[in-house]
């Protein structure tokens, strides 16, 4: 994203990563033709792999 004035705040969305990953704790994302995977690990932590 490009920002013309970094001055100006911008509304950001915030998700609960429950409603994001459901039950499963897994998405796939895509992003510019490439599929990445965001998932909860055994340490309740995030991970992003591509």
């Amino acid at each position: 994203m490009t920002r013309s004035n970094p001055q100006v705040s911008e509304a950001v969305r915030t998700v609960p990563a429950s409603q994001l990953l459901g039950e499963r704790g897994l998405v796939h994302i895509e992003h510019q033709g490439e599929r990445y995977t965001l998932r909860i690990t055994r340490n309740n932590r995030l991970i992003l792999t591509k």
